[in-house]
């Protein structure tokens, strides 16, 4: 995988199951439990962005809708 901002191949693939226990914050708005529904970040029980380690950019198509949960 090529990150889509710098064509680095340094793509740091992270992958984290927090079993509904996780903590969320958003424009001052908090979040506790099954992690809310973000494309290319997370959902459910797993948190799982790509994200360059060059440039910093997480891989997906953004911007994204703001998750129900933030509402």
């Amino acid at each position: 995988m090529k990150c889509q901002r710098c064509d680095s191949e340094r793509i740091l693939r992270v992958n984290v199951k927090h079993s509904d226990r996780g903590s969320f914050e958003l424009e001052g708005k908090e979040h506790d439990g099954y992690a809310p529904n973000v494309p290319s970040i997370c959902g459910g029980d797993y948190t799982d962005p790509d994200i360059c380690l060059d440039c910093g950019q997480v891989q997906g198509t953004f911007p994204v809708a703001t998750p129900e949960e933030f509402s």
